[in-house]
């Protein structure tokens, strides 16, 4: 088997896994697992950028709020309908990434982090002080009758466990693959190059500046299709995403799982969770313990749990 085929039979296999949950797991890990994959699928979009392209964004939380407001505001006042409404959700991802990267990018290190932060932090500000649009800190809630779509085979209804859980894999799944092939191209050798050494990339004649902010734009695009998915599948629209705190989540999921692997982000989001979802049930202190097994993670798996993987054995892994 060649190596391109070993890959994407791995990755099918994985969608695969996670098709036959939909069928194995009982109601409340379902609806966990469906929540996990929106997350994953946003952890992904911040994986491009920091991952393989380097930038240590504390900004993600905005193109991630872009999305779930770009969706939730769209069917709250305007009555699209949710096809309409995630296509303005992408829209509204990628328009915010474009002015965000053109400004920010003139920026590296830790200057970067800090503007990344500020537009966010400005986004959030926002959101909270347009509030009779917005919903300001209570947000908004969608009616289950305005997440459900007509097609010509009947109703799909997005509050429906099955449905849910299958669109949120649906949506993980192309942008797992999209991803996947993205980062293998030429596109994404480039990336890794500019990270890696930059001035080197540009002095064979790359354009640092346009594949910084093309990755940027797609993963602000990525981040806002699971911030709309987000909203269109659990029914709520709050300020809460769009505060620091998304920021920092995401990049801690991808250095659980492995930086600049593609199953990384899901295998971080999916450890995470259930570490705290597990350690909350047996102490009201969970954090403290949370706070332990990530520092052991980090002193004997330094690249996230994939990444250490593929170091060790399995160096063929994207």
């Amino acid at each position: 088997m060649n190596g391109t085929l070993r890959l994407y039979a791995l990755h099918g296999a994985v969608v695969a896994l996670l098709v036959a949950l939909n069928f194995l797991l009982p109601a409340y890990h379902h609806g966990l697992m469906a929540r996990i994959l929106v997350l994953a699928t946003f952890a992904m979009g911040y994986n491009l950028t920091f991952g393989y392209g380097g930038l240590l964004s504390l900004g993600h939380a905005m193109f991630f709020a872009a999305g779930l407001y770009g969706a939730g505001l769209g069917i709250h006042h305007l009555g699209l309908g949710v096809p309409a409404a995630f296509l303005a959700a992408l829209a509204c991802g990628a328009v915010l990434a474009l002015p965000v990267g053109l400004l920010a990018l003139r920026t590296t290190g830790v200057a970067f982090m800090i503007v990344t932060l500020m537009f966010s932090q400005a986004f959030h500000l926002a959101i909270l002080y347009f509030s009779a649009f917005t919903g300001g800190d209570q947000g908004l809630v969608l009616k289950p009758q305005q997440r459900r779509i007509e097609t010509w085979l009947g109703t799909l209804d997005l509050t429906d466990p099955a449905t849910r859980y299958l669109s949120a894999l649906t949506l993980f799944a192309v942008v797992l693959f999209v991803l996947l092939a993205m980062v293998r191209s030429g596109f994404g050798r480039v990336l890794v190059a500019i990270r890696e050494n930059e001035e080197r990339t540009r002095m064979l004649g790359y354009d640092t500046f346009a594949n910084r902010l093309a990755a940027l734009v797609v993963s602000g695009t990525v981040c806002a299709a699971a911030g709309a998915a987000y909203g269109l599948l659990f029914g709520y629209v709050g300020a809460n995403f769009a505060s620091v705190q998304y920021s920092i989540l995401p990049l801690l999921w991808v250095l659980l799982g492995g930086a600049a692997t593609t199953l990384g982000p899901l295998f971080g989001t999916v450890f995470m969770y259930y570490v705290v979802d597990i350690t909350s049930g047996y102490t009201s202190a969970y954090m403290l313990v949370v706070g332990v097994i990530l520092i052991l993670l980090v002193l004997f798996f330094r690249k996230g749990l994939l990444g250490t993987l593929r170091e060790r054995w399995l160096g063929w892994l994207p």
